[in-house]
């Protein structure tokens, strides 16, 4: 990677995900915060810089906007940088963390991805902003849904109907979802339940697509030698890092290059941090994966791009148990988006943290059985941007 120090993960904490209309953004802030230093067993005094991700700065409360609002809540006299970059927003903030480590600058870093989404009346949301603050022309009409149909669309027409494809990951993360008791839903669901539900964007359900929540995740960041020095025997490794940006925000349905069936910034991050990591083949080297999976489309065109399995074969990946709790590369066993929920600046975080625990073994009934090599994965802007992470277990 080009850094000076090996970096690694030495703890994790999050608050559950889900409509926390009882904890302001603060709140979130110290607690998911302070589990993380007690599970790297450090205190305040032992970080040295922070970083905060979040996405949308005063789109849905007050705060969020600079480093100030992680070192107020937490009361840190150190240097604090915030970050955004959509949905890779979470993991983009690990990142330069990472950086910083590794490039010996500071030893310990805190890192804490955090949205507060759901303190907003319903049309005030997500698809009211896009609208309303949205390009004139660009924006007219467009919705995440919407954008990411039109993906389900082009699939049908090139490799057939992703239909049952689609509901097994529905199903597939809402049963990982009810293992896990801080995921924003807890349920399992029947295939009939997503066929019935209603239609937000044809051909995507109310059950393929994520919801809007409040949560927060932090990491704590160390130097592997430091980790060793403080008798941290249980870390994971950084072991591959890839950001990319391939297209606009706005402009990106309108570049010709684009054939709708997979996105660039995905397989362009993905090939750094393989090439950093040493990965020749991701579907036999990778154990479990966290990859962003906002519609059930997504998920499937994600193992494309991934490498997990050839362009096309995403749907037959899924239906025959591939990306299963028990199958040869478990996906988003924590739940996923689809699950878990979709704090837009913490979900990154949670990523890179359910797959530091996957690597300790510390997942309880999600565990994935002989974990050493895990791979997280965020995707934003839409589908414009996309950051890649190769972890293994020390």
């Amino acid at each position: 990677m080009g850094m000076l120090h090996d970096v690694a993960v030495v703890g994790y904490g999050q608050t559950r995900f889900a409509e926390n209309f009882d904890m302001d953004y603060f709140d979130m802030v110290i607690e998911a915060t302070y589990k993380a230093l007690d599970d790297a067993r450090l205190g305040p005094e032992d970080v040295d810089a922070g970083w905060l991700g979040t996405c949308y700065a005063y789109s849905y409360n007050t705060e969020g906007n600079a480093g100030t609002s992680l070192a107020e809540p937490l009361a840190l006299d150190i240097p604090v940088t915030r970050v955004s970059n959509y949905c890779t927003t979470g993991m983009d903030a690990i990142r330069n963390a990472a950086f910083a480590v590794g490039a010996g600058e500071c030893e310990a870093a805190l890192v804490v991805g955090v949205e507060k989404m759901r303190d907003v009346e319903p049309r005030g949301s997500l698809v009211a902003q896009h609208v309303g603050l949205g390009h004139p022309l660009y924006a007219k009409g467009r919705s995440a849904p919407g954008m990411f149909a039109l993906m389900a669309n082009r699939y049908r027409e090139v490799y057939g109907n992703p239909r049952k494809a689609m509901t097994a990951v529905a199903v597939k993360n809402h049963f990982n979802g009810s293992l896990n008791p801080l995921a924003h839903f807890q349920s399992r669901i029947e295939p009939q339940r997503v066929h019935s539900s209603p239609m937000i964007a044809d051909p995507l359900t109310l059950y393929d697509c994520c919801p809007t929540t409040d949560g927060a995740a932090a990491v704590v960041l160390m130097r592997a030698d430091a980790a060793r020095r403080h008798k941290l025997n249980r870390y994971a490794v950084i072991k591959g890092m890839g950001l990319a940006v391939t297209n606009g925000y706005f402009s990106a349905q309108f570049n010709s290059s684009w054939d709708f069936l997979g996105f660039s910034a995905t397989r362009e991050a993905a090939r750094k941090a393989y090439a950093q990591a040493g990965i020749v083949s991701p579907y036999k080297e990778v154990d479990v994966a966290e990859c962003h999976d906002c519609f059930t489309i997504t998920e499937i065109i994600n193992y494309e791009d991934l490498g997990f399995c050839e362009r096309g074969q995403g749907t037959r990946f899924v239906l025959e148990g591939e990306s299963s709790l028990t199958g040869k590369l478990p996906v988003n066993t924590s739940g996923g988006l689809k699950a878990q929920g979709h704090p837009i600046g913490a979900s990154g975080v949670r990523m890179v943290g359910n797959i530091y625990e996957q690597l300790l073994e510390r997942c309880g009934p999600r565990q994935v059985n002989g974990a050493r090599t895990g791979l997280a994965h965020t995707l934003g802007g839409p589908g414009s941007v996309s950051c890649v992470m190769v972890l293994a277990g020390a």
